[in-house]
């Protein structure tokens, strides 16, 4: 008998969650094309692993294998690596020249909520993004980013205290800036920004 063909399986259990792969793609390579070559890339590589996925969360189970292909990308890409390992606190100023029309079309919280988040170090902004973005639980987060639970959760503490300062500072100090490529890449529109300065911005946040 032949073996049964594994594609529609595949189809059913892993591109439902293609928009959850992109977004965790464009927030740690910050860039829509490099976030597109990463996903194909991870989504090839999911169709080469699928006969050893044995069911369970299927999301969780594809976005380690987008963070993994993440990594291996930032790896190839030596100056986006060796930029942030020089001074990981802080990310080299955007030099584009906003465009007023583009700036003016956004929310000034979710433009600097979105800046702030590109300015954190990426073990933090991954771990923000698949918290408060695509609401994964501390347990399927641990199984993405092959951590304990327990520095999961004080992992999250650091990175929204870290982004709760940024944010300050942009309050502060900068006007936000047209720092996204392209604009509502995120996949999550206006109710996934709502959700991320909600959760972010309220005081005592768990």
């Amino acid at each position: 008998m032949a073996e049964q063909d594994p594609i529609p399986d595949f189809e059913q259990t892993v591109l439902p969650h293609f928009d959850a792969a992109y977004n965790l793609a464009r927030w740690l390579t910050r860039g829509k094309e490099d976030a597109e070559d990463v996903v194909q890339e991870a989504y090839l590589r999911a169709l080469r692993f699928f006969p050893g996925f044995r069911g369970g969360d299927a999301r969780a189970w594809l976005l380690k294998i987008v963070r993994n292909t993440c990594y291996t990308w930032r790896q190839v890409n030596w100056k986006l690596q060796h930029a942030e390992e020089f001074n990981e606190d802080h990310f080299p100023p955007d030099p584009r020249i906003p465009n007023p029309e583009q700036v003016s079309l956004q929310n000034d919280t979710t433009a600097l909520v979105r800046k702030a988040l590109e300015k954190l170090p990426v073990k933090y902004r991954e771990i923000i993004v698949l918290r408060e973005l695509e609401e994964l639980s501390y347990k399927e987060i641990a199984e993405v980013a092959d951590m304990p639970v327990g520095t999961v959760m004080s992992t999250l503490s650091r990175a929204r205290e870290r982004l709760r300062q940024i944010l300050a500072d942009l309050k502060d100090g900068e006007a936000p800036a047209d720092g996204d490529r392209d604009r509502g890449a995120q996949r999550g529109g206006p109710a996934s920004d709502a959700l991320l300065m909600k959760t972010l911005l309220a005081e005592g946040a768990n």
